[in-house]
């Protein structure tokens, strides 16, 4: 059994030392032009020519839970694009979104503004059912979240393309039922799959739909949001603010507005980064699923695109 690893960004030794410890049975190597067909692969953002070479692979592995970087290249039909689960990255999406919620929530931001100059000052504090967190995306990641939210007792709502059951959380689903939910949201959670029907689905008119004084937490894809509609939200009022982990070009452009704006908070691409043991466990785990002909859970629907 021979896979291959195809990763740019991440520094192949350690995860070659990995897989093979965890599947000494095989032969595992970094890809290069010209190499001879493989069982398998380890990616992320593969060139087409890596595809193209090996139209013979059982499956592909992102080494994430975004696929759109996948399903944007041709893949042959036999081979399977299979996602991480989790492997880690959702109690630090949980981490990282509670964090925005709380900062906004409790205006720790004003605080630290004001003790930058010198100021001992109080804030009313505010009432927590005056601050649905609407969730866009229930899968894993998004159910993770919302659990960690409902922990700190705020109202949770959830909107996905299809129906969900989610203990505690008001469900919508479809398009149909998007803007009762934007309607009911003040602060707004994007962890949506990017596909073309997802793509700029956070510009001025859904955002508008926001409940006065809304705030913007996008650990999705840059994608997602139509950056030109965010900065006049904020400036009229409508909008109090917005977290943003992610961008339609990274690293984000040195004179970006983002980068300035008062309302705007702006982290590098870090709400969850791939673990690596983890994500080697359950690569390995599903490499011998599929080669003892049993299934596996994570395989992407194409039509879907995650």
């Amino acid at each position: 059994m021979k896979i291959y690893f195809c990763c740019t960004d991440f520094k192949a030794e350690p995860w070659l030392t990995a897989l093979r410890t965890a599947l000494p049975q095989a032969e595992i190597e970094v890809w290069a032009p010209g190499a001879p067909p493989g069982d398998y692969a380890v990616v992320w953002a593969p060139p087409q020519a890596f595809l193209d070479e090996q139209p013979r692979l059982k499956a592909l592995f992102n080494l994430g839970a975004g696929v759109d970087a996948l399903t944007q290249l041709k893949v042959a039909p036999a081979t399977q694009l299979v996602r991480l689960d989790d492997a880690g990255m959702s109690v630090q999406m949980a981490e990282y979104v509670v964090h925005a919620l709380i900062r906004h929530f409790r205006e720790f931001a004003l605080y630290e503004q004001d003790v930058a100059q010198g100021k001992w000052s109080f804030r009313r504090p505010r009432l927590r059912q005056d601050f649905p967190v609407g969730i866009m995306g229930l899968g894993v990641l998004g159910q993770r979240v919302a659990r960690a939210v409902q922990a700190f007792e705020f109202p949770v709502l959830g909107w996905s393309r299809s129906a969900k059951d989610v203990p505690g959380v008001r469900c919508h689903a479809g398009a149909e039922q998007l803007s009762d939910f934007l309607a009911e949201t003040r602060v707004l959670v994007c962890l949506l799959p990017l596909t073309a029907e997802t793509e700029g689905i956070l510009n001025r008119q859904t955002l508008a739909q926001l409940r006065p004084g809304g705030y913007l937490i996008n650990v999705a894809r840059g994608a997602h949001l139509v950056e030109e509609d965010l900065i006049p939200l904020l400036d009229n009022g409508h909008l109090a603010g917005a977290t943003l982990d992610v961008f339609r070009q990274e690293p984000l452009p040195a004179g970006h507005p983002f980068w300035r704006h008062p309302k705007i908070a702006v982290t590098p691409h870090t709400a969850a980064r791939t673990l690596r043991d983890e994500s080697v466990a359950q690569i390995a785990a599903k490499i011998t699923r599929l080669e003892h002909g049993e299934s596996i859970a994570g395989i992407v629907d194409p039509m879907k695109g995650y």
